[in-house]
Parts: structure tokens; sequence; C-alpha cells
């Protein structure tokens, strides 16, 4: 039977689903099916400091200072906080200000790479996860600098430390990967099923959990068949299909999906007794860790319309986007570049922006691909109701926009805005083609300032 055959047959009417949401174009077919392939090292990388929640790491190595790939560069400042290793051999050259993805300048440990040199991992060494007690397998976690490599690069020791009054009883490996476009969880769960597995039962032991599921979307049913060629004869991990949908890849939503069960507003998966994890984190952790090893490199999807070679790309951490685009036949500027797909991802300040922990892929379009129809031409609310119901949180997502621009911030409140989380379900469907999801995110810090401004002024009063 073929793949669209078994997407479409019975079963795939009576997956497991959530309420609300979109269906936007896919548009995986430019790499869905292109292996993973390594990138050539630049001649210079530069590892940001703060490429994760948290505080930034801390340098601990020199202007002038050799490094060897894998080497320690960075300490993480706090428990909240994740180290950095060196992506490549080669020597320091400077710790300076350098473009992130979003626009401000920060710091960045800038390295000259060797040419011609092999690049061999040179640290690490083999260990025994299995005799490693929770707490040490934690520390060795943050050791590694892992961090959520789906987006969020939330460290990801702290997440395997939750409440003790949370009690986890499944792991919950996410790779929906519902982003348009975006394929790297797709490659990784066909091509690296083992180490996704893996790392899944170290997930499982550190927390206590009896329980992993491994999930991703329907569109995907050959990633389902290569890990579940992978899975453990106890049955103590499954794999699961559920219905393609955008924001299936939501944790809240996947939770609601698989086991009915409503993470609480304000609260963590943990509270419910799920732990979430990224299937590219989940891999990572089970490749790095037996061996003692930190995060380095990751996948990145490089795809769109306007790239000569779109695919699945393995490239150290903190290799500019510059060098991507050159390699693989893009010479536009940065206003055509997307971090991240189209519904979540931000417009690219810089070509000189580097790959950081969290950056997944780069959408690369063409000055045809972009709407006619500008954010300035937007018209005024017909309140049609679209964007109610496609709201995955079933919120107001009017009300909240009307709000929004009379800057009426603190009423937003009561309208459950920080329950928002962007997914940009609201603005896909907006007939007058309001930017709902930039007034939230202004809102959201305007919100803070005035509520922080009216708490000064009473204690002041």
């Amino acid at each position: 039977m073929s793949k669209a055959l078994l997407r479409f047959s019975p079963a795939h009417l009576f997956r497991k689903s959530f309420r609300h949401g979109v269906h936007p174009e896919e548009n995986k077919h430019y790499t869905a099916h292109r292996p993973i392939e390594r990138l050539a090292f630049p001649p210079q990388l530069h590892v940001l400091l703060s490429q994760h929640a948290g505080k930034p790491a801390v340098p601990i190595v020199k202007p002038g200072q050799e490094v060897v790939r894998g080497q320690p560069i960075a300490r993480a400042d706090g428990f909240v906080s994740s180290p950095l290793h060196a992506p490549a051999t080669g020597v320091v050259k400077s710790i300076d200000l350098v473009p992130t993805p979003k626009g401000p300048r920060k710091e960045a440990i800038i390295i000259d790479t060797y040419p011609g040199d092999s690049q061999e991992v040179l640290y690490g060494a083999p260990r025994d996860i299995d005799s490693m007690t929770s707490q040490e397998v934690i520390q060795a976690v943050q050791d590694a600098g892992l961090v959520g490599l789906g987006g969020a690069a939330f460290p990801t020791h702290v997440k395997l430390s939750p409440p003790p009054e949370h009690k986890v009883d499944t792991v919950l490996i996410n790779g929906c990967e519902c982003e348009p476009y975006l394929t790297t969880d797709h490659r990784l769960m066909i091509e690296q099923a083992d180490q996704l597995v893996r790392g899944t039962q170290i997930l499982m032991k550190t927390v206590g959990a009896a329980r992993g599921v491994i999930a991703t979307e329907d569109n995907k049913l050959d990633a389902v068949e290569a890990v579940r060629k992978a899975l453990p004869a106890d049955g103590s991990i499954t794999v699961e299909a559920v219905k393609t949908k955008y924001p299936q890849g939501a944790e809240k939503m996947l939770a609601k999906a698989l086991f009915n069960r409503e993470i609480p507003s304000g609260s963590y998966p943990s509270s419910v007794g799920l732990s979430v994890f990224n299937v590219a984190t989940t891999t990572q952790l089970g490749e790095l860790l037996p061996m003692q090893r930190g995060v380095i490199e990751r996948v990145v999807t490089i795809t769109g319309p306007g790239i000569e070679r779109p695919g699945n790309y393995l490239v150290p951490i903190g290799t500019p986007l510059r060098f991507i685009l050159e390699k693989l036949g893009y010479t536009g500027s940065a206003r055509y570049l997307i971090t991240g797909g189209p519904m979540l991802g931000d417009t690219v300040a810089s070509l000189d922006v580097p790959i950081t922990k969290g950056c997944g892929g780069f959408l690369v379009l063409r000055p045809e691909d972009f709407a006619e129809q500008q954010l300035s031409e937007s018209f005024p609310c017909i309140n049609c109701g679209k964007c109610v119901d496609a709201c995955p949180m079933f919120l107001n997502p009017s009300q909240l926009g009307k709000l929004a621009s009379k800057r009426r911030y603190l009423e937003m409140d009561k309208y459950h805005l920080f329950d928002c989380f962007e997914c940009g379900c609201c603005a896909y469907v907006c007939p007058a083609g309001i930017p709902l999801v930039q007034y939230f995110r202004v809102s959201k810090v305007m919100y803070r300032e005035e509520k922080a401004a009216a708490e000064d002024g009473a204690s002041n009063g």
C-alpha cells in the first residue's frame, strides 16, 4: 500500500488529535526525503554565550588559546544555564559582539578553525549510563550543554528536575514537527532511531517513568516504521502517529490529543505526569551521554523555493548563516529569510547570524513568494469569528486584538493573554490581514512594563 493510501486510510480519520487548529500547506517535499548531509566546516565560528533560556554561559577560554573539537569553552552560570563546547579545532580569535537572529548583538566566542584539520572529536570517554544515579545523569546532561533543540532552547537538565510533588509516569517524545517546511526531526527519526530510543530510555530512568511514547504526525509514516524497528522488546516504549494538524507539536495540544490530559494554565507537563522532550534533543542525549561529550553540532533544515540545494544539513554550532547559504546557492538578502518556519518563525536580522542550538531550520523565499497584501494594509476586524474557531487554546484573539490596538494592555490579562503561545493560527485565518501575533508579542512586553510601573507607583505612594 502506498504512503498516500496509508495516510488517508480509514485509520487516518480516527487518529488522535485536538480541537481547533489549522491546516497550512506542509511544503515538506523540498527536504523530507533528503538524507542528512554534513557541510564543510567554516573558516570561522561565532559561538554565542546566550543561546539557551536562562543566564548566558561564562567563557573559560581566552583570545589566542587553542581549542580542540569538543573541549569545554564556557561554563554554565548557575542552574538555569548551559555550558558550551568547541564545535571545531582551532584558536580563539576573540570574545566579541556578533549579530543574533532577532537583531541585538550579543557576546560570542569567535574561533578561527584550522584548515585541513580532521576535526575529530578528541574529548570524551565511554561510560556506563545505566550504573549512574538520576542526579548523576542530570548533572551529565547539564555538562553536555543539552537544551531543547526544537526551538525553545530550555536547558534539558532543568526539565529533568520537576517539583517533588509532581510524579511523572510517562516520557513523551515530541516528533510532530508540525511547522511547515521543516524536516529535521523527520530525518532524525528515520536515520538515528537507535539513538532516539536510547535517549528515551535514559530520560525514563532519570525521571522514574515506566512508559515512553514517541509521537509524530501521520504525514511521517516512514519515520514511524523506522522507530518501531528500534523499539525495545519489553514494550516500555511505543510510537504513535497522531493526525496531521497545526499546531499538533505544541506540548499542550499533544498531551491532550494522546492522553486527554490538560496542562493547567501557567503550569508544566509534570503537573499532569508528563515529561516532554523534542526528538532532536532526545537523539543527541542518546548519542552524547554514553560518550561523555557535549553539544557541538546539530541538524538544520535549509529549505524553500529560494535555495538551489535544499536539504537537511549537519553543521557546527556557531556556523555563520552566510557561509551556509553561499555553499547551497543563495545570493539574496536577509529580507527573504525566516529562521524556523512560516508560522512560528521570525525574519532574519542579518545574514551573519550564527547557528545556535535552538535553530532547527531556515526558510528561504523569493520576492514573488510574499503576499501582495502588506501588514500595513490590514483592515478592521469584521467579527467573523474565524480566529476564535482556529485558536487551539480557546482564546478570543479578536477581542485581544481590539484591546491591543487601543493599547489597553492591562485589560488583556482577563482574556488570558499569557495563555497564547503565539502559534499564529489566528493571523493565518484572519480575512482582514490583522497581524494578531505581532500585536500579542508587543502586548506581553507592554503589559509587564505597565504592571511593574503600577506596582512601583503603589509601593511609593
